[in-house]
């Protein structure tokens, strides 16, 4: 079983939330609501997993971020259009 990354209770869950992006020409910041997210009930922190923050990461590299509303859902940002197929210089893979 998952534990929480902050104090380490067993006492979490997956929800979505809201979270607020910095795109990565640092000109602006977004709201991507719906996003996947844990929830633990002991220190009542959310977070996202890292799969996810590298997900929103890369694709808000991947795509035209001048095109994206204010606030978008999850789903959304993830299925606007790439201009490059993957990040390629994400050297960590």
């Amino acid at each position: 079983m998952k534990e929480c990354h902050w104090c380490h209770s067993n006492l979490i869950k997956k929800q979505n939330h809201t979270v607020y992006w910095e795109l990565p020409d640092g000109t602006n910041a977004i709201s991507i609501e719906e996003t996947p997210s844990i929830y633990c009930s002991d220190c009542e922190m959310i977070y996202q997993e890292d799969e996810i923050v590298k997900e929103i990461e890369d694709q808000l590299f991947l795509i035209d971020t001048k095109k994206l509303a204010k606030q978008v859902t999850y789903k959304e940002l993830m299925n606007q259009p790439r201009l490059l197929k993957k990040n390629y210089f994400d050297f960590t893979s």
